[in-house]
């Protein structure tokens, strides 16, 4: 790595002793696999606005008029506008990070990104986000966010680490001065990616970069980074990878001999009827790519989005 990837997490799925009961929620994907290859800055957003280690539990409990975090055995003591307070600073801080991801805790009423419990007259409801979190995301929509617990979903796994792996590469890409040579250079190399992630984000982000002399390289910089992060967040569908195969096919068409161009169509055929894992046609692809290179190709991130040692790709 050119420089370090720094991923925020919350402290107890790094394993740190500050959930209420003194306890921790370590993640192994998270120690073992992933430490790595990431520098992570653990936040305890319950410990960062004062609370102590063992304290009472606190959830999110609805009025109608808003959303409160209160303690769970006393609603009378009230917690919301400290950890809003604590959350708008906090994060006004991360944002001067160069951060590329995130973990949170999943159904944490600070931490939790979707599904969290909102309690109400009638009872509860699965509808809430953790107030910590909440903020992060809002202050920071291009950030990868995820919970500790899809992280055991390859697909979902898979798409998370290549979301970090892309806003790292786009931040290094710009440097110290984003320009329009930079930005145009960088959209060439993910344009497979997106093809595979969205095609209609495809279309929009092409169009953008078409017209980049209409923006100045700030805005368009802050335009291009949410639009590119937001079409990373759909997961390329069997059908779309099949069809970027079927493109990169096409550029060897001249290359190949009759034999080498039948078993590459048997391989994307058959990592399309899901009898063999995308990992399949891709290192059939390179082994051609180095046999017969091809420097628009060659950069293509959608072949390599990952250290191939995480083994991300096996199981798609």
């Amino acid at each position: 790595m050119t420089n370090s990837i720094k991923v925020g997490i919350s402290s107890c799925v790094l394993g740190e002793n500050v959930r209420f009961d003194s306890g921790h929620k370590t993640s192994k994907f998270v120690t073992k696999e992933l430490t790595p290859y990431f520098e992570f800055v653990p936040v305890c957003p319950e410990v960062g606005m004062g609370m102590p280690v063992p304290r009472p539990t606190i959830r999110l409990i609805s009025d109608q008029e808003r959303v409160a975090l209160v303690e769970t055995k006393n609603p009378d003591i009230e917690h919301t506008a400290k950890m809003l307070d604590f959350s708008e600073q906090k994060v006004g801080e991360l944002k001067n990070q160069d951060l590329c991801g995130y973990i949170v805790c999943a159904k944490s009423p600070t931490c939790g990104m979707e599904r969290v419990k909102i309690y109400r007259k009638g009872g509860a409801e699965n509808t809430g986000v953790g107030l910590f979190t909440q903020e992060l995301m809002k202050q920071m929509p291009w950030l990868p966010v995820e919970e500790d617990g899809r992280l055991n979903d390859p697909v979902l796994k898979e798409n998370f680490i290549a979301r970090i792996f892309v806003l790292r590469d786009f931040y290094d890409s710009m440097g110290d001065e984003p320009t329009a040579g930079k930005l145009v250079a960088f959209h060439s190399r993910y344009k497979l990616t997106l093809m595979a992630h969205h095609p209609q984000s495809y279309k929009n982000l092409g169009r953008l970069v078409a017209n980049i002399k209409d923006y100045d390289s700030n805005t368009f910089y802050q335009m291009y980074r949410e639009g590119l992060m937001k079409a990373v967040v759909h997961r390329a569908s069997r059908k779309n990878n099949t069809n970027v195969l079927m493109h990169l096919q096409g550029y060897f068409k001249r290359a190949l001999g009759k034999d080498e161009k039948v078993e590459l169509c048997r391989v994307i055929e058959d990592y399309r009827q899901g009898i063999l894992p995308l990992l399949a046609p891709i290192t059939l692809i390179k082994h051609y790519l180095a046999a017969y290179p091809d420097e628009y190709l060659s950069e293509q991130k959608f072949l390599q989005p990952h250290p191939q040692e995480m083994r991300l790709r096996y199981g798609l």
